[in-house]
């Protein structure tokens, strides 16, 4: 029976709304994601600062001022003029002094050895903010479910970027081979190794800003034809980026300063004139700064059509995100143009490097939104 009601009892009186309950998949799954995200965007930071650095000694040709990896060690500078000239002597003994630098002083060597110091204490502080992080969530049993591959995942590509440095500095620490600086093959594995631990952490912090239960509901959305344009365009511009490392690694840059034309011509003189052939396509630097230069053309008129197609998407922010790329190419292509023109000066250069991070990411970006889009309202605001 219905409970008798008092003549005094408020008409307007509206009942307690009962408390809206989370859901299994909310529930005990969380963990810290906001401070995990935060952790992951410090890393971000740092792996954009190697990868800055990294194009900085390379670009003043400073990789090979440290003859040895030590580790642990290798922490701690020259302390005194004693260790100095130490330093200096082990660097006189490889080729790029006997055949390029036999001009340098003590003061020069200074120079170029605080540059490769510099990037190896950064790679340093990158392994420790890593370790420190993800030890310290695992302790607390704060990293949400699921999550414990993903981060270690980061920690083992981090590691593995360490060794492949090395990899690459050795191969230019050579004595009586003619080598002036490291292999360019090397030197793109390195390269591409860092874009791809970029791009991990960068699509983790993607899915650590949304909620469990929003991604499952976005999931369910994808816009599987723009998500699959998006893949190919991040691939080409990942090929796009080591074809990148292999100019740089020869300062095929610096062989044609004209465009469109190469040296007054569309195919650079003399494209094939090493032997094996296939060596040109790797090692010729006119060719390979075409090879460059194509691959640019591909990546922009595939960017064009892939912007096209997103720009008819259902969702706001994903038009916002595939317009913001396709901003970020044209950027790219006008740098790379001044980055020929102007003969790839140092600051243009690194510019242009930085750039290839950012539109990078900005594909990433767009790519996450086409599989997991954020709802838009009738009115307007996203849900």
């Amino acid at each position: 029976m219905a409970k008798p009601r008092s003549i005094f009892e408020e008409v307007a009186q509206k009942p307690e709304r009962p408390v809206k309950q989370t859901g299994i998949i909310d529930r005990g799954r969380g963990g810290a994601r906001g401070a995990i995200r935060v952790w992951l965007v410090v890393l971000f930071a740092l792996v954009v600062a190697m990868i800055v650095v990294g194009g900085l000694t390379r670009l003043t040709d400073s990789g090979l001022s440290i003859t040895e990896w030590r580790p642990v060690t290798g922490a701690m500078p020259p302390m005194n003029e004693a260790d100095w000239q130490a330093e200096f002597d082990r660097y006189k003994q490889i080729d790029q002094w006997e055949i390029q630098n036999q001009w340098m002083q003590l003061a020069d060597f200074k120079a170029i050895y605080w540059w490769e110091w510099g990037h190896r204490q950064l790679g340093r502080v990158v392994g420790l903010v890593w370790a420190l992080g993800f030890i310290g969530f695992l302790v607390a049993r704060r990293i949400p479910a699921g999550w414990n591959g993903r981060l270690l995942w980061l920690g083992v590509l981090g590691g593995a970027q360490g060794a492949i440095g090395w990899w690459m500095v050795s191969s230019g620490v050579t004595q009586g081979q003619g080598m002036i600086s490291v292999a360019s093959y090397r030197l793109a594995v390195h390269l591409g190794l860092a874009f791809a631990i970029l791009g991990f952490i960068a699509w983790d912090i993607f899915l650590l800003g949304r909620g469990e239960r929003d991604l499952m509901q976005a999931r369910r959305a994808k816009e599987a034809r723009l998500f699959g344009l998006s893949t190919g365009l991040l691939h080409l511009a990942f090929l796009q980026v080591l074809i990148g490392a292999l100019v740089a690694g020869i300062d095929a840059g610096r062989s044609y300063t004209d465009w469109p034309l190469m040296g007054g011509q569309v195919l650079p003189p003399d494209p094939m004139m090493l032997e094996p052939a296939w060596r040109n396509l790797f090692e010729n630097p006119g060719l390979v700064q075409f090879i460059h230069r194509i691959a640019g053309y591909l990546l922009a008129a595939f960017g064009v059509v892939v912007w096209l197609r997103g720009r008819r998407s259902a969702h706001v922010a994903t038009r916002v995100a595939f317009n913001a790329m396709f901003a970020g190419l044209l950027v790219q292509i006008a740098l790379g143009i001044f980055t020929v023109l102007y003969g790839a000066q140092l600051h243009i250069a690194i510019t242009h490097q930085l750039m290839a991070v950012a539109l990078f990411v900005l594909i990433l970006r767009a790519r996450f939104l086409a599989a997991y889009p954020v709802a838009t309202s009738l009115k307007g605001s996203t849900g």
